[in-house]
């Protein structure tokens, strides 16, 4: 197999076991005090698939311990079980889904997946016993720790767990007397879901659980060319087994993107002549590190029909199987009419920086300084239509790289879902506005960010129940948390309706950390609250699993510069805190001002401005520091002169003869003296050079239609003195 093949199965093994660990995380945390049917055939699909897929790419690890999940549903699914611990239940499949994920980002990192889940796996398979009624000869270990302060500050400490190891049973050959079929099965994928030569090569992987005597056209499916004859002619297979034609055509049916199924059975015979089983593929040996790529981020969902299968209890005949068969083609063809296909990631990147290009060049056509003073009336025209369909295109691209935020505010259940059993507190998490798209490289810093206010709020702002009824509240805490447009940007909420934050005790520790700077007395509380988003901050006076290390709220500060986002808070005591996070939409091309300052143009993002006036002398005064101030209608506000702060010569010095541009940054106003405006136009966002990193106030670069260069105003930089 070449090293292609095999990057391409492991970018899809990582990317689906990836989506199926969130849905299995989703369906367990939103319903963990009962499962109904519909619930466990979906987890119990879940695990299945992640069997078969880590058993077919040799991760016997993962296939291990996905197979006593299964092999736990399988037995709820049949035999309905009353009195059921779901809690505990619940422990041990997330204490599953956390193994599986830990593998998942050693074999993204380029490592062995050699995590031991032996232990794991017997603890479950205890609990399974336990439920049926057989005696265990081991005591199954709880998956909930009663210590956890070893875990790491910065990660939210899943629920580990302790078991003994698994014995293996060995497969079950066919007996004399039992009756063997043949069948014909052809597999038809859904338009669009891609590698379907790697999809054909999982189904014959899988089939080896219950067949035998395999065959299958095309016969080399691992081969890239036989794809469009997949897509074409569908993917047939014929092999031998004992099960009947219900329980095969179940099995199939389970088959991920399947568009359309046709079973036919061949013909029977007796067992005592059965021919050999025909060994599985040979699967990849992942041994090289740099040959492993990351999945796509744009996939296609499979359809509703897929998500819950049939019990397996459910006998269906032939007649009735094809009428199943008619009625689910017509749900998946309406499921896949949407026509969307897996793109990479880094070709999205790259078409993004392709546009940027564009946008550079069509800047460079229109704005050509041999073209000043000549009358080009019908020149104007076309490079007026030029810029309506760049501007249109570059609304195309950007809108492709747009992420809805669902898939990072849902993981945050699971958070608030452990720490509510660490820590005996009850909370209710509710999410508002998860539909919110962001550029998807934002979304990669904001996540941690979210993370660790939710925890702070629940370990810090959330009472105990009885401390809240006590109060007057609900036994039951709330968090809110909320995402929502705001011109350019985006607001993401996070609300709770706990004891609020203790101004008084936030300014001792300020004090005693040396972090003030004034008196107490001139110290607003809005002021005060900044403190906490310091590094080695921290109130809590006993160090656990989720605070008092000072580790973690500076993470939201810091991942936020990173993207020109800010945090605000705001608390009042006894009712709660709110912390709102605006971040923009995306960071690879801004909507910027362009101005002048002793002959050098810099630019200014737009979402940064909130006006620009000319300054008049009755309203420019100096406070007795020496800063110079101005009013503005009835407001007072700061000057910063950009010549000085960048120590530029030959600009502008009288403030009634230049420009003030009144700049935001959150709460904070300042007004920014420039010599003259230029306009506005859109600025191709460049990284600096290293050495100009530590330079305050500029956070990049864009090439302006004449070749020069502009240096991009980093406007909270203004406000760090």
């Amino acid at each position: 197999m070449s090293d292609f093949d095999r990057e391409s199965m492991l970018e899809m093994f990582i990317f689906e076991m990836t989506q199926l660990i969130d849905q299995l995380e989703a369906t367990i945390v939103q319903s963990e005090s009962e499962y109904n049917i519909d619930q466990i055939n979906e987890i119990f699909r879940i695990m299945h698939t992640i069997k078969g897929s880590s058993a077919m790419m040799m991760f016997d690890n993962i296939a291990g311990v996905a197979h006593s999940i299964e092999d736990l549903f399988y037995y709820l699914r049949e035999e309905s079980p009353q009195n059921l611990d779901f809690k505990t239940l619940s422990d041990h499949v997330l204490g599953g889904a956390d193994f599986v994920k830990e593998e998942l980002a050693k074999i993204q990192e380029g490592q062995k997946p050699d995590g031991d889940g032996t232990d794991l796996a017997k603890t479950i398979d205890n609990f399974l016993q336990k439920i049926k009624g057989v005696p265990t000869t081991e005591k199954p270990v709880s998956a909930t720790p009663e210590k956890v302060s070893e875990a790491p500050p910065e990660v939210a400490a899943p629920a580990p767990v302790e078991t003994a190891k698994k014995d293996e049973t060995p497969k079950k050959s066919p007996s004399a007397g039992d009756t063997m079929h043949r069948y014909r099965a052809r597999i038809y994928f859904q338009d669009g879901c891609e590698m379907e030569n790697i999809r054909a090569y999982t189904l014959v992987h899988n089939l080896q659980e219950i067949a035998s005597d395999v065959t299958h056209e095309p016969q080399d499916v691992i081969d890239e060319e036989t794809i469009p004859v997949i897509r074409k002619n569908g993917f047939m297979a014929e092999f031998t087994s004992t099960n009947d034609y219900s329980t095969i055509h179940h099995h199939l049916n389970q088959t991920v993107y399947l568009r359309e199924l046709n079973l036919e059975e061949l013909t029977a015979s007796a067992a005592s002549s059965a021919p050999a089983p025909v060994p599985a593929p040979v699967a990849p040996v992942v041994n090289n590190a740099e040959e492993v790529t990351m999945a796509p981020e744009i996939i296609a969902e499979a359809p509703d029909t897929m998500m819950t299968p049939a019990p397996a209890s459910q006998t269906l005949s032939p007649a009735d199987a094809a009428a199943a068969d008619a009625a689910q083609r017509k749900g998946a063809t309406t499921a896949a009419s949407q026509h969307m296909i897996s793109v990479n990631v880094s070709k999205l990147d790259a078409l993004l920086n392709l546009m940027g290009e564009l946008v550079i060049s069509e800047a460079m056509v229109t704005q050509n300084s041999e073209l000043d003073g000549l009358q080009l009336e019908s020149f104007h025209k076309e490079t007026r239509q030029l810029r309506k369909i760049v501007t249109n295109l570059q609304e195309t691209v950007m809108s492709m790289r747009m992420v809805p935020l669902s898939a990072t505010f849902f993981r945050m259940h699971r958070i608030v879902r452990d720490m509510c059993r660490q820590l005996d507190k009850d909370v209710q998490l509710d999410i508002i506005g998860e539909e919110t798209e962001v550029d998807k490289n934002i979304i990669e810093h904001i996540a941690d960010p979210i993370m660790h206010i939710i925890r702070n709020s629940i370990d810090h702002g959330v009472e105990l129940p009885a401390e809240r009824t006590a109060a007057g509240k609900p036994a039951k805490a709330r968090v809110l948390l909320e995402a929502k447009n705001s011109g350019g940007d985006v607001l993401i909420i996070i609300k709770d309706d706990g004891r609020g934050i203790n101004t008084a005790k936030v300014l001792t520790k300020a004090k005693t950390n040396g972090l003030t700077t004034k008196p107490d007395a001139e110290y607003t509380d809005k002021e005060i609250m900044q403190f906490i988003f310091l590094p080695g901050f921290s109130t809590n006076d006993q160090v656990t699993a989720y605070s008092g290390r000072g580790v973690g709220m500076d993470v939201v500060t810091s991942n936020l510069e990173i993207v020109g986002g800010t945090a605000l808070v705001d608390s009042i005591p006894g009712e709660g805190t709110t912390f709102t996070l605006k971040i923009p939409l995306t960071l690879t091309i801004q909507e910027g001002m362009s101005v002048l300052v002793a002959g050098a143009q810099y630019t200014i993002p737009i979402a940064n401005i909130i006006k620009s006036f000319k300054a008049q002398p009755e309203n420019l005064f100096t406070d007795p520091n020496g800063n110079e101030m101005i009013t503005e209608r009835g407001e007072i506000f700061n000057i910063v002169r950009l010549h000085e702060f960048f120590n530029i010569e030959g600009a502008v010095t009288d403030v009634c003869e230049g420009t003030l541009i009144m700049l935001e940054n959150g709460e904070h106003v300042v007004c920014l003296l420039v010599d003259d405006l230029i306009g506005q136009q859109q600025a191709v966002v460049k990284p600096m050079p290293k050495y100009f990193k530590k330079v305050r106030g500029l956070s990049g670069c864009t090439l302006l239609g004449n070749g020069d260069i502009s240096l991009i105003i980093d406007v909270a930089g203004f406000f760090d003195k």
